[in-house]
């Protein structure tokens, strides 16, 4: 399994920006699919955005105008950018991996088998 690693929650205030990143030790992330998703407490964890291996990426409808996902390779990492961002964008963030170049579509998580430990995200006046 990958072993990622995510950073870059926190408290903010809405209409502020976040940019979480997702790294991997030990290997290279350039040829895995990766899916951000997020979990409330008490509700199960849900997709907001993905990106093949070959680039192509993919939005939840709420995701859709303010968050952007990314890769950079040369620093093996994926980002979240996160814009606009209102009290309901407050759950803990994680990034998931799937099998090398598997075919993707929106993230669901039972199609991906790797994970980080989270990172939170606060929003709220």
């Amino acid at each position: 399994q990958v072993q990622l690693v995510e950073s870059g929650g926190g408290l903010v205030q809405p209409g502020s920006s976040l940019r979480l990143s997702c790294t991997a030790s030990g290997l290279t992330l350039d040829y895995y699919p990766i899916g951000w998703f997020r979990q409330a407490p008490g509700k199960e964890r849900e997709g907001v955005s993905a990106i093949s291996s070959d680039g192509r990426t993919y939005y939840l409808e709420y995701a859709k105008g303010r968050f952007t996902i990314s890769r950079d390779n040369a620093k093996n990492a994926v980002y979240l950018q996160m814009n606009n961002l209102k009290p309901e964008d407050t759950p803990v963030y994680y990034c998931g991996a799937t099998a090398p170049r598997a075919r993707i579509g929106l993230p669901r998580v039972q199609e991906y088998n790797s994970w980080g430990q989270g990172t939170q995200v606060t929003v709220s006046s």
